[in-house]
């Protein structure tokens, strides 16, 4: 998908809520710009500064075992990954981003803890830097903010008792629940 993600209205964090940024080092320059992209989106939405941790690891594929590990330490409402895979010439691309976006969807499952994926696959190093801040956006200013909204909606939800959970396509109306 080209061009910047959707809008969404994230509500300031109030409390104590803590969130993880793991960082890939490979690509550490275009990484850094997906790092600072989620850390002020953090701070935009009223996440105070400790309340973030940031965990660095030596690459991509990495991440999905570090975010695991962070999420099921109980601490976090949220957790970021921000990476950068660039295709080379060999057939190693595709095998790395599909195992990193598989392993980081897993493990939000696996843990109830909304993971986000701020990993930019791109095709070059232009295309990488254009998504680390240039003319695309910032996938890790994206990947924080998909977090505050999962976390928020996930608060939510717990926070309903009585309420019976709805499977898809059992909403009682056509109405959407904004949250």
């Amino acid at each position: 998908m080209a061009g910047r993600a959707p809008g969404t209205a994230i509500k300031p964090i109030v409390g104590r809520e803590r969130f993880a940024v793991v960082a890939a080092r490979f690509n550490e320059a275009i990484a850094e710009k997906l790092l600072d992209g989620a850390l002020a989106a953090f701070a935009t939405h009223g996440v105070a500064g400790d309340a973030v941790e940031v965990h660095r690891v030596p690459g991509s594929f990495e991440l999905p075992q570090a975010a695991l590990a962070l999420a099921r330490t109980g601490r976090y409402a949220g957790i970021v990954c921000v990476g950068v895979v660039i295709k080379g010439e060999t057939p190693h691309f595709e095998y790395l981003a599909s195992t990193v976006a598989q392993g980081i969807g897993r493990a939000a499952l696996d843990t109830g803890v909304p993971i986000s994926f701020g990993v930019v696959t791109a095709l070059s190093p232009e295309q990488a830097w254009a998504r680390a801040g240039g003319a695309v956006g910032n996938r890790g200013e994206e990947a924080a903010l998909a977090t505050l909204e999962m976390a928020e909606w996930l608060r939510t939800m717990r926070a309903r008792p009585g309420q019976k959970p709805r499977g898809p396509g059992q909403h009682g109306s056509r109405r959407e629940r904004r949250s």
